[in-house]
């Protein structure tokens, strides 16, 4: 039985070329047990490629039709071909970061099969002091950051214990536990009921996200620091962009950055968005390509709930002005605050059941610029996407292997030369700079500058 995608979901399989595949992946990286014997990764790949039975949504594929490009479609396919699905690499020696980014980017620069189940899985041995690591991706249409950070965690252990490994891709006894509870309940609402009630909650809702698209496309007054549309100053990072990806990494206590939230009076998000700006300055000031105005972040703002495994994307957005504009690092903290305030008191003024509608038309401007090719060549909607994903606070395991760091690999668009996404993990926040090669040259001096930035904010606020 086929499954029809929902508008925004399929939005990313409209706008997926080889320039732009639309994937969202994870890098784990992990510590092998102190008694691991040398075929310890041999063993987990045959472990992961043994699995008999497969759960949502790694065994769903796009719908063979010829109206597979307009109204995409999902089908079971419990015929995977884990010999495909999951590979064995090894990184050259040294194996040291530099290996690992580079595979890592050449991994995400290839578009996923649109004709078998949408995603990739590889084992990549030989990281330096006894490390091996696990890249994921997955399409956008699939799956989004929350998501998929907790469909991964699944397949993890909370005990160093070696034990047999379930792979995700066979853990989904909850969503049928669910889909059993929906499908046996006592009284069912048709179709043409449910399609009534929906449609008249949706009209009761067009007052109030009318009001809201209003507020955020009218512009913002002097001194207020409420980003807007198509308000962003073209810039580098708003060029068209190639196929090509640059990955790069940073990892920082997540206590130094509470501490700084505590003594700034904000949040920790607000002190993220600050550090990005930092280096954000800092790169593009050498670079002689600083825009005098101030850069702006589209923020994807998650909608699931706590324990909702569902397929596809339940996110919306909003805007933040970083003020990179601005030289002291705690004015741009502040301005950064005060954005982030009034973009989430917008945000919070529509019901929860409005947000769908309000997404869609909010990004619809965006996604016709892809869809048409505008993208990249007029004004850009915003200069760069930045998002915090909270992943799991305790430390987690893989067959005995110690998982040491997370890293979310995003995706780029034309028009959004670079994606820089955190997820946290264990009292640590890891950060994940997803950029395009030819657009963003030196992008590891960015990731760099981010913990120079920190350090800077730590001094100006007094914190030791």
């Amino acid at each position: 039985m086929a499954t029809r995608l929902k508008p925004l979901d399929a939005s990313w399989l409209y706008v997926e070329s080889r320039n732009t595949p639309m994937h969202v992946a994870g890098l784990n990286i992990f510590s092998l047990p102190a008694d691991a014997p040398s075929d310890f990764l041999a063993r987990l790949v045959v472990q992961l490629k043994n699995a008999k039975t497969f759960a949502p949504p790694w065994n769903l594929r796009l719908k063979r039709s010829i109206l597979r490009g307009v109204l995409p479609a999902w089908e079971i396919d419990d015929g995977l071909d884990l010999d495909y699905h999951v590979r064995h690499s090894a990184l050259p020696h040294p194996g040291g970061e530099r290996e690992l980014g580079v595979l890592v980017s050449r991994l995400h620069s290839h578009e996923l099969d649109l004709n078998r189940p949408l995603w990739e899985c590889h084992v990549i041995e030989g990281l330096e002091n006894k490390r091996f690591a696990l890249y994921t991706k997955m399409h956008h249409a699939l799956i989004d950051g929350v998501g998929g950070i907790r469909m991964t965690a699944r397949a993890f252990s909370a005990s160093a214990a070696a034990g047999k490994v379930v792979p995700p891709w066979s853990i989904g006894v909850e969503m049928r536990k669910r889909k059993t509870r929906d499908e046996t309940t006592e009284v069912a609402p048709t179709p043409l009921t449910h399609f009534r009630e929906q449609l008249q909650q949706q009209i009761e809702l067009v007052p109030q996200v009318t009001r809201a698209l209003t507020t955020i496309w009218r512009g913002k007054k002097p001194n207020d620091a409420l980003a807007t549309p198509f308000k962003a100053p073209k810039s580098v990072l708003n060029d068209r962009v190639d196929g090509q990806r640059r990955f790069a990494t940073q990892q920082y206590e997540l206590a130094r950055l509470r501490a700084i939230a505590e003594q700034g009076g904000v949040t920790l998000n607000d002190v993220v968005l600050a550090i990005c700006a930092g280096a954000l300055r800092r790169f593009l000031k050498e670079l002689n390509v600083l825009p005098r105005r101030s850069l702006t972040a589209g923020l994807p703002v998650s909608l699931r709930p706590k324990g909702d495994e569902q397929l596809g994307s339940a996110i919306s957005f909003m805007l933040a002005d970083l003020g990179t504009s601005i030289a002291d690092p705690v004015k741009r903290l502040k301005w950064i605050h005060s954005s982030t305030v009034g973009a989430k008191e917008h945000l919070q003024s529509l019901p929860k059941s409005g947000l769908n509608n309000y997404t869609m038309l909010f990004m619809a401007p965006y996604i016709m610029g892809m869809l048409t090719g505008a993208a990249g060549r007029i004004k850009p909607m915003f200069n760069l996407a930045i998002s915090n994903v909270p992943g799991p606070d305790k430390t987690l395991y893989l067959g005995g292997a110690r998982l040491e760091a997370m890293y979310p690999v995003s995706v780029l668009q034309h028009g959004q030369a670079l994606n820089i996404t955190c997820l946290s993990y264990a009292g640590k926040l890891n950060f994940g700079f997803t950029g395009a090669r030819d657009a963003l040259p030196h992008m590891q001096r960015l990731a760099v500058y981010t913990g120079e930035a920190l350090d800077e904010l730590e001094a100006a606020v007094g914190v030791a």
